[in-house]
């Protein structure tokens, strides 16, 4: 297993030169092409502005301007559920390229992941308009801790693609069941409404476990709340040191898996 992992670093042209192809591909043929990565986060953020403004505005207390504390929380949470959605059907898509003897299959997930990456890259320009615009500024010293989440986003998304990716090849179902987990998931984690408020306050235990509670309140108080410096560290790092593990957990399991998948595609 730890050879095959090594064997990624020699991979690192291959995959930027999928996830290059990936793009180019994804847009082919559309009118606005790459806009699209700036078009989808701004729909999705007018909805849910309309939905929680208007419709349910009690959810917006505390939290001003409503639209930008939401936005630091949808923009990284598209990443991670279109990751996982893709990296679902990563394999069976690329079926072709893994029944070649010499192509590493793991590079299909963590493509998925990182092609996903440059898309919440690219929105980042949206979000800096919208503190521009808002003049609310972030704490100079909380952007430092700004990699330190993507990082462990990154750890985290591509551990969950790796294992998903391997478990839908022999169970086709698990694509189904993925998009109704992400939809509960969505609203279980603060992302829509503030983690402060007391009626989720109450819920604190069941917050505690969600992963992405704690990489999306890390987003909130780096980029939202400038009020003082980032509390939430701890957390983080304690769910980056585990997402480490999670991920060596997954490859040994995606490996584990390795010369089934050829078959099973």
């Amino acid at each position: 297993m730890f050879s095959n992992l090594a064997n990624l670093l020699r991979y690192r042209g291959l995959i930027s030169s999928l996830v290059a192809r990936e793009l180019k591909a994804r847009y082919r043929g559309s009118v606005f092409g790459y806009l699209w990565s700036f078009i989808n986060p701004l729909l999705l953020l007018f909805i849910y502005s309309f939905v929680f403004t208007t419709v349910m505005p009690n959810t917006t207390e505390g939290v001003q301007p409503y639209q930008l504390f939401m936005f630091c929380g949808i923009l990284p949470w598209t990443w991670f559920s279109s990751s996982l959605a893709e990296s679902a059907n990563a394999l069976i898509a690329g079926g072709n390229l893994i029944k070649k003897v010499l192509f590493p299959a793991e590079v299909l997930p963590i493509v998925s992941v990182l092609t996903n990456m440059v898309h919440f890259f690219l929105g980042l320009p949206i979000l800096i308009g919208f503190l521009l615009f808002y003049r609310h500024y972030p704490r100079p010293e909380n952007l430092l801790w700004f990699p330190v989440v993507v990082i462990v986003q990154l750890v985290f998304t591509t551990a969950l693609a790796l294992g998903l990716s391997a478990l839908a090849v022999h169970f086709r179902d698990v694509k189904e069941i993925l998009s109704n987990v992400l939809t509960l998931w969505f609203f279980a984690t603060p992302i829509i409404y503030p983690w402060f408020q007391p009626s989720v306050r109450q819920f604190h235990l069941f917050f505690d476990i969600n992963p992405f509670t704690h990489i999306a309140v890390s987003y909130q108080e780096v980029l939202f709340f400038n009020k003082g410096p980032v509390g939430h560290w701890k957390w983080l790092l304690s769910w980056g040191a585990g997402s480490v593990v999670l991920f060596l957990v997954a490859y040994w399991w995606f490996d584990r898996l390795r010369d089934s998948f050829a078959e099973a595609v």
